[in-house]
């Protein structure tokens, strides 16, 4: 298993401290999501339906009827290698690392290229897999960038997988979801994220009818539960709620960008959920957070600290009082960003 954010037991038992004193920033994911309002009892008594209204609120809002809904996109991730022969996969790193997991298991090729070297190794590759905005990097690529990656993969059969689960913030210039089918072109969409709701475990996958239909018999029926569809459904079509967030989260990923620098720690990269510090003394800085309470993921290689955002004014405070600890100013001071 890989290792992930939010894993607060863990970090509890380690360092000694409660779960309820933690400040967990270790997830991207939004801290004030979606209002889920009460649940009918009957979503608990009943069989997931696939003629309720999720479907037709995913349509709505990533604009495309082509799409499969998945229990999360992490269910695509692990079935997606099954459907393909034994391929050259091409993927980024840093990224997120379940889909180098998935390919590899999978039995195919993994190569691992860099943000900007996707060129160099296009030619030998049949499928590229793509976050976007990158996890934990952030970096975004543009939507004719992806396409003309798509065209030439497409041409031998290849595919291009795009990972939207940070992009629902951004305008729509930069999704991929709203353009209309094309033959190996693979868009993996979440409501965990933006929506603040990855309990439900529900997103979507849109491509072409028939990989949909093939990756629908994979994983079977009932994927999503009931209470899961029912949320997932209402909080796609709220279009008020939609709009706020996205302008509050742009408003708070600058905040927390600004806040790092101020105390020494200048963001690498980041997107409105999360930003990222690449530095080598994030190991020791992950370690000074975490025995104050603050939870941040840690990557290894390269060394580096992705901190999500506070979910109100006083944990604001309270990591803007961390970052300001003794130990921590000390250790900025000595601290060189990684290139």
């Amino acid at each position: 298993m890989l290792e992930h954010g939010g894993r607060l037991r863990q970090a509890a038992s380690r360092y000694g401290i409660a779960l309820p004193d933690w400040l967990d920033l270790s997830t991207g994911i939004n801290p004030n999501g979606w209002p889920v309002p009460a649940i009918p009892a009957a979503c608990w008594q009943r069989l997931p339906e696939d003629d309720d209204d999720l479907l037709a609120a995913a349509r709505a809002y990533y604009q495309n009827d082509s799409l499969l809904a998945v229990a999360g996109s992490q269910a695509a991730i692990q079935s997606l290698p099954m459907l393909r022969p034994k391929s050259r996969v091409g993927l980024l790193h840093p990224a997120y690392a379940e889909h180098a997991g998935s390919w590899q298991k999978a039995g195919h090729q993994v190569i691992r290229v860099e943000e900007s070297a996707i060129d160099d190794h296009l030619d030998e590759l049949e499928v590229l897999i793509l976050v976007n905005p990158n996890n934990p990097t952030g970096r975004l690529w543009s939507r004719s960038q992806l396409l003309s990656w798509h065209e030439k993969l497409s041409r031998r059969g290849g595919w291009l997988l795009i990972d939207e689960a940070f992009i629902d913030s951004l305008p729509d210039g930069y999704s991929l979801s709203a353009l209309s089918v094309r033959s190996g072109l693979i868009v993996l969409r979440s409501v965990g994220k933006f929506f603040g709701l990855a309990g439900i475990r529900c997103g979507f996958v849109i491509t072409e009818p028939d990989l949909l239909a093939r990756l629908a018999e994979l994983l079977g029926p009932w994927t999503i539960s009931h209470p899961g569809r029912y949320v997932a459904a209402l909080a796609l079509a709220d279009r008020d709620w939609q709009s706020a967030n996205a302008a509050s989260l742009a408003t708070q990923g600058e905040l927390l960008k600004h806040l790092l620098t101020g105390c020494g720690w200048s963001p690498s990269g980041g997107c409105d959920l999360f930003q990222w510090v690449k530095n080598e003394q994030a190991y020791k800085l992950h370690e000074l957070l975490a025995r104050q309470g603050i939870l941040t993921r840690l990557f290894q290689e390269p060394a580096s600290v992705r901190f999500g955002l506070p979910k109100d004014e006083s944990a604001w405070q309270r990591l803007a009082q961390a970052l300001t600890h003794p130990d921590i100013r000390q250790l900025s001071l000595f601290a060189h960003p990684q290139t």
